[in-house]
């Protein structure tokens, strides 16, 4: 194509510019230049059960009891996990736990102690 951005909504290289907006011949969604140079510097925020933000170093609290796959171990209600850090993917918190040892958790079952 032209060097155009794809569509942030459907990601198809049909897309064109009409009066200073971007537009998309495919699902029709139409957004502005500034919005498509934003959306690049996106960042993910990880957020925790509650909706707070999580950042690298922060203290979670588990809020359900977890199964440790592979081993007959649980990970309690309640068990506090100091210095988490955040990383990409399926389980975005990477962390060590007093007794069991490293481990993954998911976001969506801690919160922010």
């Amino acid at each position: 194509m032209s060097g155009l951005p794809n569509c942030p909504q459907c990601n198809s290289a049909y897309t064109y510019e009409a009066s200073g907006a971007y537009n998309c011949s495919e699902c029709g969604h139409e957004w502005h230049a500034q919005d498509a140079d934003d959306a690049s510097q996106d960042v993910k925020v990880y957020k925790d059960a509650n909706g707070n933000v999580l950042n690298d170093g922060d203290s979670v609290t588990v809020i359900k009891d977890l199964k440790v796959k592979g081993s007959s171990l649980v990970v309690k209600v309640g068990t506090k996990v100091k210095n988490i850090r955040l990383v990409e993917g399926d389980h975005d918190i990477d962390c060590k736990i007093d007794g069991i040892g490293a481990m993954k958790l998911k976001s969506e079952f801690v919160r922010k102690a």
